[in-house]
């Protein structure tokens, strides 16, 4: 197992073999691809009964609800908000990523995935952002901000991610 460089990107790209929509050959670097912020946020409702967590399929959706911004996305200390990339990956299925946050939006507090940022094999569709602000300002987001990187990395035999959120197009 390998984590892919530029030219490896670019060239499973050029094989179509891996795909980004829409793609800027500027945001890939040495060995990531910038991803950048949707304007489409899953924000939590207010509620005052606890959620009675059995299992990790509870709906989410009954204590959330979708909204979309327009220029900016505020989120406040301590607040959690799902957001979604603007980018939609394809991948082989002899290829899994990573998303990770960029350094300096972690240093004002700013976390992109509190936990799941794995990216199956196999797996198409945009990419869902758990962010919180664990710092103690308020933060605003530009849309189109290059948020965050995916790292891609070839894995040893083939899987086909088709689970619950294959071609994930909301967050």
């Amino acid at each position: 197992m390998a984590v892919l460089v530029r030219d490896e990107i670019i060239k499973l790209i050029k094989q179509k073999k891996l795909s980004i929509t829409p793609f800027n050959k500027k945001h890939i670097g040495p060995a990531s691809i910038d991803f950048h912020l949707g304007n489409k946020f899953r924000v939590f409702k207010r509620v005052e009964k606890p959620l009675l967590i059995k299992s990790p399929h509870d709906d989410y959706q009954k204590i959330t609800k979708v909204i979309q911004a327009k220029d900016t996305i505020t989120i406040l200390p301590g607040e959690s908000i799902h957001g979604i990339t603007q980018e939609s990956i394809k991948l082989p299925n002899n290829i899994c990523g990573w998303i990770q946050g960029r350094s300096s939006f972690a240093r004002i507090g700013l976390m992109v995935h509190i936990t799941a940022n794995f990216i199956h094999p196999g797996h198409s569709g945009k990419q869902v952002l758990e962010m919180t602000n664990a710092g103690p300002v308020p933060l605003a987001i530009p849309i189109g901000t290059a948020i965050c990187q995916i790292i891609l990395e070839e894995t040893k035999g083939e899987a086909k991610y088709r689970g619950k959120f294959y071609k994930q197009e909301s967050p």
